[in-house]
């Protein structure tokens, strides 16, 4: 086979997958809060030396407790409240649909979304997760998933199309979570 049979062949077959495949344009619009929680690994072993806390804090103490050191046991007792995993999440939300409202010429209202975003943080804000959801481990993919329900729910009847949640740990890490919204 010569070169440009090769070429040809190749050209042939990107074209055909185009034409099969074609790039679905969207339009988007985002909006941006933040929110600031505390909540525990509850010792769990995945999550590495966060997760042990207050394994090894015990371990550390317990030889000033049996002392009966009444100092290190109200010590103890302040640790252990301190024993919390905080964090500052910038939450960036996605609203992606196929085509602008007709009447408006928009995705959606963006003072609409910005006011159900502040909402939606406002039940976990400066809140300890622990006493909201129990047991679970509010990991930042749980807590995306978790806004986006709660998004849906407030909006479910007003947008259609696909709804990305994205929870920032760091300027280097995050986490989201993407589905549809408005859906029957």
């Amino acid at each position: 086979m010569t070169m440009l049979t090769k070429w040809a062949t190749t050209a042939v077959w990107v074209l055909s997958w185009i034409l099969v495949n074609p790039c679905e344009a969207k339009y988007s619009l985002g909006v941006r809060d933040s929110l600031m929680i505390a909540h525990s690994f509850h010792n769990h072993p995945s999550f590495g030396p966060a997760g042990g806390m207050v394994e090894r804090l015990l371990t550390w103490c317990v030889r000033d407790i049996l002392l009966a050191d009444a100092y290190s046991f109200n010590l103890l007792v302040f640790l252990l409240g301190w024993l919390q995993h905080g964090a500052t999440y910038t939450c960036d939300v996605e609203f992606i649909c196929d085509a602008l409202n007709p009447g408006t010429n928009w995705v959606l209202d963006i003072g609409m979304a910005s006011e159900v975003l502040a909402k939606v943080l406002s039940k976990y804000n400066l809140k300890n997760l622990d006493e909201i959801f129990g047991d679970e481990l509010t990991t930042t993919e749980f807590m995306a998933r978790r806004i986006h329900e709660d998004i849906c729910s407030r909006l479910g009847k007003v947008f259609r199309g696909d709804l990305c949640v994205k929870l920032w740990e760091s300027h280097k890490a995050w986490a989201s979570y993407t589905g549809a919204i408005g859906s029957d």
